[in-house]
Order: C-alpha cells, then sequence, then structure tokens
C-alpha cells in the first residue's frame, strides 16, 4: 500500500515578513522527494511546521488523506533528522544501537567504517561518521516517512555516494522528504523534486528547471 503525507496551504510569517505563503507539497512511500532552496527560503521552517514544532498561520498537513495534529508525537507516521547532532556525545555506539533496537551487523554491512569502532563514544566518532550514525537511525527506525535536514553535512565524497546508496535501497521501506544544499547529490536520489522561491514550491526535477527558476547557473 503506497501511503502520502501532504503540506497544503502552508503561510508562515515573521512580523511583517512573509517567509512561506502558498507551499504545497507531496511525498509518497518508496519515493524520495527533494527540497531544494536558498538560505532564509523557510526550507527548515517548512520541515518544522511539517512536524508539529513550529506554528503557522495556516497550514493543512495530512496522512493518507487524513488532517494531522502534532507530527512530533507520532513517530509512528514521520522520524525527523534535524541539521544539528542530536545523539548525546557520551554514549557509545553500541549502545545507541541497543537503545533503537538496531542491528550492529547491518550497520557494519552498510557502512565498513564502523567496524570495530562500536565502543567508541560518539563523540569519538569523525563528524561525517557521527552524522552519518545519526542517518542510519532515523532512516532504519520504523515510521512511514523521513524527514533529512541536510544529510550530506560533514560527509566526505566516499560517504556521500554510500549514504545516497543507502537511501536509494532504503526508500522501498519508507517515504523520504530531504533537503541539501548539494543539489547534484540531491537531484541523484530524488524522484521528485520542489524549489522553494519566494514563498512558494516550484516542481523541477532537471538542471534545466532549476536554472530557468534561478537556483543555478549553468555553463
Amino acid at each position: 500500500m503506497i501511503h502520502t503525507l501532504e503540506a497544503d496551504g502552508i503561510q508562515l510569517n515573521f512580523g511583517a515578513r512573509r517567509i512561506l505563503s502558498d507551499v504545497y507539497m507531496k511525498c509518497e512511500t518508496g519515493k524520495i522527494t527533494g527540497l531544494l532552496g536558498r538560505n532564509g527560503q523557510g526550507k527548515t521552517c517548512l520541515m518544522n511546521i511539517i512536524l508539529g514544532s513550529l506554528k503557522s498561520s495556516i497550514s493543512s498537513i495530512r496522512f493518507d488523506g487524513e488532517f494531522t495534529l502534532k507530527v512530533n508525537t507520532r513517530p509512528d507516521l514521520l522520524l525527523y533528522l534535524p541539521q544539528f547532532n542530536f545523539i548525546p556525545k557520551e554514549l557509545t555506539v553500541k549502545q545507541v544501537l541497543k537503545d533503537f533496537r538496531l542491528s550492529a551487523v547491518d550497520l557494519n554491512n552498510r557502512f565498513p567504517e564502523f567496524e570495530g569502532r562500536h565502543d567508541l563514544k560518539v563523540q569519538q566518532l569523525s563528524g561525517g561518521q557521527w552524522r552519518t550514525l545519526e542517518l542510519y537511525i532515523v532512516v532504519k527506525t520504523p515510521s512511514l516517512f523521513a524527514m533529512l535536514d541536510e544529510p550530506f553535512t560533514h560527509l566526505n565524497p566516499i560517504q556521500i555516494e554510500n549514504v545516497k546508496q543507502f537511501l536509494l535501497e532504503e526508500k522501498a521501506n519508507k517515504g523520504m522528504l530531504l533537503t541539501d544544499h548539494m543539489y547534484n547529490d540531491l537531484l541523484d536520489v530524488s524522484d521528485t523534486v520542489y524549489l522553494l522561491k519566494d514563498g512558494r514550491t516550484h516542481p523541477a526535477k532537471t538542471l534545466e528547471e532549476l536554472e530557468e527558476l534561478g537556483y543555478v547557473k549553468l555553463p
């Protein structure tokens, strides 16, 4: 069964400044939806409105057509990878996996760089390993959807390629919404792409379409 997450008619103002004015997005299980936009366009705000941790003047968040409030209290529906690190730095990799009931063997198979590092505290990992571990937790923990805010941050090129392959494999298990400034990597894994510009979402899948919307400049 295909499940849907829709964000519709979202408006957000900060004082006299309107950040979001007419936003519509649709995500489906089995697919990756990309969200692009320059700094200050409201990408993280939009994700927090969907999550229910930020109030907007107008919004409609629907799962399978049903209006849903306080999505942040429904981890079965949606999990969120924020831009900042959320795993306590004093925990070991082994403890983190145990707390989330995830397989150490599977982590090693997906990301061999963790082999022999399970007894390390998270703060002893590299920034890329810390980020990879958090992304692994959000994607592998059961839920209908996952939102990933800047998933490629702090990753080196090899880690980025490994994460992209991981996301492509795992999209069979849940729908994903991800945003990142590394637009080529986002385009590589996304089935559908929206550009957030001037408070509105614009469907765009190719670099040519993104150039027409003023997001990139091609040679």
